[in-house]
């Protein structure tokens, strides 16, 4: 396998369309490479339909999408519930509440809706869902987590427990999850889908401890970074996202996380703003990212997965990175796919429960 194969594992990316035709440009790149992930969404941020409206639409495309691909992908969308779902009921998906909703609703509202959801993801032939959130509901003004109903709440042993039920409903139908925001965006005061968000005055330790205890307990799917700069844990002041010490220090070595770390969208403005793509993907890779994520609809483009190539590269050539790191984030994609086609167990509670 050449290197371009190996780098392109690491890539996860979104397009416009809900179909491929045989001129895709998605396609090219399913053939030609082994593509790590292909994230969804319904509409656009104009409101377009960007992959699907219907439950038909969305069964037949990753179909399609899993035809194409030389491997296993991985086929994500940000399925929450509430105000944060791409399966819409108005395009005749089952209805959702948010996480906000069902803690008051209690533990058994959560553990019987994430069972309906989870059954409903594998069916429509998603494998990966970009939730539950773990950050504690701690700032009553956050703009994209209270407002949006995002948190299960503002106690850790509340939070950790509903994320529990859903993941474990996730895996019973093989459908893996990704915890977020690490290391916590539940304190924020802005949203970093609209630029630089600094947490370094309202962040609290607590933040860590629904991700501290659901790893501790055996969670290995997926984790993914925010976007937040946070000069309690990096006081160069760089975005959790890009930062080697937040990543590699603290979600690797001190809590030791040994699943796939996503980056979120790294077309958001709060990196779009200060870095290039090429030099995103750097960052993040250099900063311990498996999987940089990037969902095309703010900035769409058809040279993504050409960019990440480069960008990689580049990093082997200047011998800032080497054939190792790129290898071990290849180990730990290739264990979370092996989780997802039942040939290791998922190792949340110490046995399977897929």
């Amino acid at each position: 396998m050449g290197e371009d194969e190996r780098i392109a594992k690491m890539v996860m990316v979104g397009f416009r369309g809900c179909s491929l035709g045989n001129d895709h440009w998605l396609v090219a790149a399913l053939e030609r490479y082994p593509l790590g992930g292909v994230i969804l969404f319904d509409r656009n941020v104009d409101r377009s339909v960007q992959n699907f409206d219907s439950p038909a639409r969305l069964a037949k495309l990753t179909a399609e999408l899993q035809q194409r691909s030389r491997h296993l992908l991985l086929l994500a969308v940000d399925q929450e519930g509430g105000m944060v779902c791409r399966l819409k009921e108005r395009d005749g998906f089952q209805p959702s509440l948010s996480a906000a909703r069902l803690a008051e609703l209690g533990l058994e509202a959560t553990a019987a809706a994430s069972e309906r959801l989870a059954a409903e993801l594998a069916t429509m032939g998603i494998n990966l869902n970009l939730a539950p959130v773990v950050d504690l509901n701690l700032n009553p003004d956050n703009p994209i987590i209270a407002r949006y109903e995002r948190s299960f709440g503002g106690e850790v042993d509340e939070v950790i427990a509903h994320a529990k039920a859903v993941i474990e409903a996730h895996h019973r139908h093989g459908v893996a999850c990704c915890l977020k925001h690490f290391p916590g965006h539940g304190s924020a005061g802005a949203d970093s889908h609209l630029g630089f968000v600094d947490v370094s005055t309202c962040w609290q330790s607590i933040e860590l401890e629904p991700f501290r205890r659901l790893i501790a307990q055996g969670y290995t799917d997926g984790i993914m970074t925010a976007h937040l700069v946070n000069r309690c844990l990096d006081a160069s002041a760089t975005p959790a996202t890009l930062s080697p010490s937040i990543i590699e220090g603290l979600l690797r070595r001190n809590l030791g996380f040994t699943g796939v770390v996503f980056s979120d969208d790294l077309q958001m403005r709060a990196i779009s703003n200060g870095w290039s793509l090429t030099e995103a993907i750097q960052q993040a890779v250099l900063a311990g990212v498996d999987i940089v994520v990037i969902g095309n609809n703010l900035d769409p483009r058809e040279d993504v997965l050409q960019v990440a190539l480069r960008a990689v590269n580049d990093l082997l050539d200047s011998g800032r990175i080497d054939h190792n790191r790129v290898q071990l984030s290849i180990d730990r994609i290739n264990s979370l796919k092996a989780a997802l086609t039942g040939q290791r167990p998922w190792n949340f509670n110490g046995k399977p429960t897929a």
